[in-house]
């Protein structure tokens, strides 16, 4: 597994940090699941998949619902906790450790896939390699919603590296000594350019007004629909 796909930061945290694990899912990620899964077949023939899952708090309500869930992850301390709660819960998922930008998955294997809080994490060539996975696992007509982190972020304070990603954040709510990518919307139109139609794209800003430095916190809110036939 590449390190400058995964930026290694995400594992020391997950092992040595035990306060750094969500418990409950995304509102964003609800949303997508429950408005936008199949309504034309039962819960458990619909798979979905969370690239970057973390310790699988968004896993656990995906599977939670009833709904086939999957769930990858880079970092080895991550999974196993998911693992461990799953079992704990008597739920059933696949996690796996793995790189986003090399899914371990059969062509067309899930009905949906969704990031929370990943696909920023890297590089813009490791950004694109993980949109073409995402699009080869998906189904004919399947949906991704990604997150991807905005050029107006506070964090964005500086020129990126040659290969898009932005190092050693000190400023604004980015987590210190990480990577990280910021897309415009041309960016995101650019990512999304080949093999996919949106279905949303919201921008969404969030200024924290207790502080005089009036840090933003901006984001994009991408659903895509797979059009590239059977890939």
């Amino acid at each position: 597994m590449s390190h400058d796909t995964f930026d290694p930061v995400w594992e020391r945290l997950y092992r040595d940090n035990p306060n750094y694990r969500s418990w409950y899912p995304w509102s964003s990620v609800v949303s997508f699941v429950l408005g936008m899964a199949p309504k034309d077949r039962p819960r458990a023939e619909i798979a979905i998949l969370e690239i970057g899952c973390g310790s699988g708090n968004n896993v656990w309500f995906v599977a939670r619902e009833g709904f086939q869930a999957a769930g990858i992850d880079a970092s080895e301390t991550a999974i196993g906790f998911a693992r461990e709660r799953m079992k704990r819960e008597g739920l059933g998922a696949d996690l796996r450790v793995a790189d986003f930008a090399r899914l371990p998955f059969d062509d067309q294997s899930f009905d949906m896939v969704f990031d929370r809080g990943a696909l920023y994490c890297t590089h813009r060539a490791g950004a694109v390699s993980c949109v073409a996975e995402v699009e080869r696992v998906l189904k004919p007509d399947g949906l991704f919603q990604c997150t991807p982190w905005s050029d107006r972020h506070s964090s964005f304070y500086r020129s990126p590296d040659p290969d898009g990603a932005v190092r050693d954040i000190k400023v604004g709510s980015i987590v210190s000594g990480s990577q990280m990518s910021f897309y415009s919307l041309q960016d995101i139109r650019d990512l999304f350019s080949d093999g996919w139609e949106f279905v949303k794209l919201s921008h969404v800003e969030d200024m924290d007004m207790m502080r005089p430095e009036r840090l933003q916190h901006c984001e994009w809110l991408v659903v895509v629909r797979k059009t590239g036939g059977t890939r």
